[in-house]
């Protein structure tokens, strides 16, 4: 498991998620909900509470104890009297694979109100080292909507390459999505 955090912007830590975001979490998801609808699976009204976040919580820091996932938020530092973080947005490392493969995939995204601060590349620039200097791994991939050029942006001046186009990859606002695929190399190390 990874401990450390990173400053990402003089304002923004990205450090391990913990069981407390989960309204922090519920918030940010409500402010973002009109602007990752298009980019996210369907999601039912409990996902959007502390309780539905609570629950997704519990599942992935168990699944980041077995070590097959490793999520990170963006905590926003609060200021002007305000009494707690805000959640602006998170980064996971999913399907941890080691042996021949020793690869992970990445998703990401950015509160609505903390767009265009450069948070996504800093947040996938600081996954890949600790994914290639703590976890050991060799390879990231990710997938992203044909049309999300934003994201596409973000993973390519991180370093990552287009590899392929998944059909029907993954169901994404109510329907079987196409995505782009990308990977970063890592490493040569041997696994």
């Amino acid at each position: 498991m990874i401990t450390t955090s990173v400053q990402l912007a003089p304002d923004v830590l990205m450090r391990p998620a913990e069981p407390a975001d989960a309204g922090g979490l519920a918030r940010a998801y409500r402010r973002s909900r009109d602007h990752l609808r298009r980019t996210e699976p369907v999601r039912g009204e409990a996902f959007y509470t502390p309780a539905g976040q609570s629950e997704r919580l519990r599942f992935q820091l168990a699944e980041r104890d077995a070590g097959r996932v490793m999520p990170w938020v963006l905590v926003r530092e609060p200021g002007d009297g305000a009494a707690e973080p805000e959640i602006a947005g998170a980064i996971t490392l999913s399907q941890i694979t080691y042996g021949p493969l020793c690869s992970a995939s990445v998703g990401y995204w950015i509160d609505a109100g903390h767009l265009r601060r450069g948070l996504a590349s800093a947040a996938v620039t600081a996954v890949c080292a600790a994914a290639d200097e703590e976890l050991g791994l060799h390879r990231l991939a990710a997938g992203t909507l044909l049309d999300n050029l934003a994201s596409q942006r973000v993973l390519t001046s991180c370093g990552f390459t287009p590899y392929g186009t998944a059909e029907n990859y993954l169901h994404i606002n109510g329907a079987w999505r196409d995505h782009r695929l990308f990977q970063k190399i890592l490493n040569d190390r041997r696994p």
